[in-house]
């Protein structure tokens, strides 16, 4: 993975981990779920990340079949 490319995942998941830890403090403090979007928000995040990730490896999975 390209540098800078490792450098927006870091960054990304620093922040899915930042909203995870709010949401998760929410729940433990006050006893509140959070709400669906930004329940839906973090998801799509994860999916962005997680297609980016498997772009690179299914691209080596093709590669060493050959």
């Amino acid at each position: 993975m390209s540098q800078s490319k490792r450098e927006q995942v870091v960054s990304h998941l620093r922040y899915i981990r930042q909203e995870l830890r709010e949401m998760h403090q929410g729940v433990m403090e006050d006893g509140l779920l959070p709400e669906a979007g930004e329940v839906r928000g973090v998801m799509a995040q994860m999916e962005a990340l997680l297609e980016l990730l498997e772009g690179k490896s299914s691209r080596k999975a093709k590669a060493e079949s050959k």
